[in-house]
């Protein structure tokens, strides 16, 4: 009866063993598949980049003169998801460098950043001091009219 229990306990510790391996072996898999994951992500970056991280795609970049507000333009090709970087070359004027293969990409972001930077200057509504002169002059070509306000006096005596 000893050798039983002993016999049983031995094979339940060996099964807790193999257990907890198993465990541990599913652990360690998604912890590596979580670094190489990380890794990739490393290895080619996306979006706006430095001029450097784009050349080391190794593959054909095209650029195209910017100038202009460089965040506008970021807002727009995020919607695109390409790869550009901006190389800065005189005060508010840039060389946008990208991808030879997202060449089509990169000219629907730019029609459209260009369309939004050319509807800058126009507003829809008149501006403030605009709506103030028309009032302005509204008032000012209206007929006056007086009224004649008789006040009441008391005889105080």
């Amino acid at each position: 009866m000893q050798e039983d229990i002993e016999r049983r306990t031995v094979a339940v510790s060996i099964n807790a063993a193999k257990l907890t391996g198993r465990t541990l072996a599913k652990a360690l898999a998604a912890v590596l598949r979580k670094i190489q994951k990380e890794h990739r992500k490393v290895q080619t970056p996306q979006g706006r980049q430095s001029v450097k991280k784009l050349m080391n795609h190794r593959v054909s970049t095209n650029s195209l003169d910017l100038s202009g507000d460089t965040k506008l333009f970021d807002r727009v090709a995020r919607k695109y998801n390409v790869d550009y970087a901006f190389h800065k070359t005189g005060p508010n004027k840039y060389l946008l460098f990208f991808k030879a293969g997202q060449a089509d990409a990169i000219t629907v972001a730019f029609s459209e950043y260009t369309k939004l930077v050319m509807g800058r200057g126009k507003s829809k509504q008149p501006s403030i001091l605009a709506r103030l002169r028309k009032f302005a002059d509204v008032a000012r070509s209206r007929p006056r009219v007086h009224e004649r306000k008789r006040e009441a006096t008391r005889n105080e005596r």
